[in-house]
Parts: structure tokens; sequence; C-alpha cells
């Protein structure tokens, strides 16, 4: 049973998707019996601790003498080494254009290690500023090289399958779905969910959550939900949960300072108390520009808490979750998505069974366990 080596660009306490993922796969990893070498950036704050799981902090900034220190580090390990890398562009510094990471990974390979990727995100659109469009430019060539090294490419999304084939310039590479799990499971705490409701619920009323990250992607087509819901449905309470949430919040209530009382943000959240967060709301909202997709964590996290999801179809929504009505799909705009959670806090049916086939959906096909099993099997 070799060791594996997850190179990642954030690791806990950092905030982030690819760090909350590479926490639940180092932890299931490790649960299984494998020893787990987790080699990131250094970061302030404690480290989650997980049996069989070691972090390595030895990624610096990802400059090439950092990548010089990381490999001889590597190198006093047994061979042959297997590395998972997760890949995603603007993760390793460098204004997202960090082609020496890539390189490095390469020399890995070709030194005799089995390499793994696993691609989030695989690169910009050719699209906005020349800024943006040279890094574009960059990002192929980075994908060029890394493809060009690695044993095996995972995909967070089947869609990424086509936008990553012509890249493996005519070689039999596998690109294989490696479904997202949850980055936290449910904790059993009734009366801590209680409490939460109770602040945030008014009299009789309903809690409607989104939890995500604030970031200008998402803050501003939030901003315009929460106005909307707050505006139609008076029985509602919004909150907002997540890294940003609060300054969003403040936003809100600047505009409309009738709204004080209405809309509550969490601010980050330790993995308990976001699961009890999470299970204190009636409805949780979760719009997407591109569509959901089976790679937003934050999705996965309100459907293994049982919870109805109203979210937006788009060109990166995979046929499973109209096939199997696990989420309530609308349009992206927010008139459809009011519409929507009107209909489910006002059917406590229709709710709890939305959220049923969330869980249900998640459990056969997300489920951290589905994807560890995967992996040892590769």
């Amino acid at each position: 049973m070799s060791d594996w080596h997850i190179i990642a660009c954030e690791y806990p306490p950092q905030i982030g998707g690819v760090s909350s993922y590479v926490a639940s796969i180092a932890r299931a990893l490790g649960e299984a019996g494998h020893l787990v070498h987790v080699w990131c950036p250094p970061a302030e704050g404690s480290r989650p601790q997980a049996n069989g799981v070691s972090v390595h902090e030895d990624l610096g900034r990802f400059r090439p003498s950092d990548l010089r220190n990381a490999g001889r580090k590597l190198d006093a390990f047994p061979a042959p080494r297997r590395l998972l890398v997760q890949w995603v562009p603007h993760g390793y510094g460098y204004r997202s254009m960090n082609l020496p990471f890539c390189l490095w990974v390469r020399q890995r390979a070709r030194s005799g290690d089995s390499v793994d990727l696993m691609v989030h995100e695989p690169f910009l659109a050719f699209a906005g500023t020349w800024k943006q469009k040279a890094a574009a430019a960059v990002h192929r060539v980075m994908t060029l090289v890394l493809l060009g090294a690695v044993r095996k490419a995972w995909i967070s999304i089947p869609a990424w399958r086509q936008t990553l084939e012509p890249f493996a310039r005519g070689r039999d590479l596998e690109f294989e779905w490696l479904p997202i799990p949850s980055p936290i499971e449910p904790i059993v705490d009734p009366t801590g969910v209680a409490f939460i409701r109770a602040r945030y619920a008014p009299a009789g009323g309903h809690v409607v959550g989104h939890f995500g990250m604030y970031n200008r992607l998402t803050a501003r087509p939030m901003k315009e939900i929460v106005s909307a819901m707050l505006a139609r449905l008076h029985g509602i309470s919004i909150l907002l949960m997540g890294q940003g949430s609060g300054t969003l919040r403040d936003e809100i209530v600047s505009d409309d300072p009738q709204l004080e009382g209405r809309v509550h943000a969490s601010g980050p959240l330790t993995d308990q108390e976001l699961s009890r967060h999470l299970q204190a709301c009636d409805v949780l909202v979760q719009p997407y520009p591109e569509g959901i997709s089976t790679r937003r964590t934050s999705t996965m996290a309100s459907l293994v808490h049982g919870k109805a999801v109203v979210t937006s179809e788009g060109p990166a929504s995979e046929p499973l979750w109209r096939e199997h009505g696990a989420v309530s799909l609308v349009p992206s705009n927010a008139a459809a998505i009011v519409a929507e959670v009107e209909r489910l806090v006002g059917d406590s049916c229709a709710r709890v069974q939305l959220g049923e086939r969330g869980r249900r959906l998640y459990e056969a096909f997300f489920a951290v366990r589905h994807t560890v099993d995967v992996l040892i099997a590769s």
C-alpha cells in the first residue's frame, strides 16, 4: 500500500473549495488505512488533525526555490511516489501564470513519480481585457505541460473532458469524472440548531439561506436576489453564510435600513457551526452564473443536510440534476428564484420531499466514500 502525496494550493485553515476538498479526501484516505502527505503553502492557524495524515508546509509561495526544496523533501520518501496534484490555475500564485510549477510537476513525472491530476477548473476563457486574454493563453500552455506529464486526469465535472481532450495532443489519456463531496458532514445537535433558528427566524416565519464565498462574481447577483426576496416575502429572514457574508449584509442594510432585522450574516464558520446553521434553514438558494454543476461544494453541503435547494440551470449543468429532481432548477434571474422560494416556503411537504431527493442523490453519487474507492482502485 503506497503513500499518497497530495499537492495542494490551499489547505485548512485556509478557506476555499480546494482546501475543503483536500481535507475531506485526505481524511477519508487516512481512515481507509492509507498514509497521506499533504504538500501545501504555510498558513496561520491550526491545521485539522486526522489519522494517517501529515501536512508539509514546504510549497511556500510556489517559487522555483520553494519547489526545489519541496522536491528534495519528496525525494526522501520511498519510490515510486504517487502524487495527486490539485489543479486550478489561479491557485498557485504568479497572477495565475505559474508555468514553473507545471514544469516542476512534469519533472517529477519524468523522474519516476506517478502523477495524477485533479482538474477543478481548467483555464480562463479568451474574454475580457488583454491581460485576461494573455492569462488565458498561458493557462493553455500550462495545461499542455501538465497533460503531457500525468498518468491520469480526474475532472470535477464531465464537461471538462471535451474542454481538455484537445490539449492531450493525441495521448491516450484517461479523463475520468471524480465527483466532489460535501466539505462537511451533518452533526446531530437539535438543541444547537433550535438556538440558531430562534436567533434568525421571525415568529412563525422561515429562514432562507445561502452558503458561499461572496466575491465580486457572486455578491452582486446575490444582493439583487436577497433584496427581491425580502420585498416580496414578508414572513422570511435571510441567513448569509461564509466568508464575506458580513460585507454583503451591510451593503443590503445600508441601501434599505428597514431590512436591519431580516438579513443576517454568519461570517466564516467552523464545520460544526456551519452544519448547525444549514440545518436551521428551510430553503437554500444557491445560484451560479454558469448553472449548477457537480463541482459546487456549497450545494453538496446543502444536499447532504437534506435541505431543499433552489438553484440555476445553465450550460455547465449536468443532466442528472433534472433527471433525479434533486434540486429545484430555475432560470438564473431573481424573479424566477423568488417565485420558487415562495412556493417552497408555503409548502412544507414539497420542501421535505425535495430535500430527501437531494440527500438520496448525494449518497448515491457524491459521498466521499465513492471518491476514495475510485482513487484507491485506480
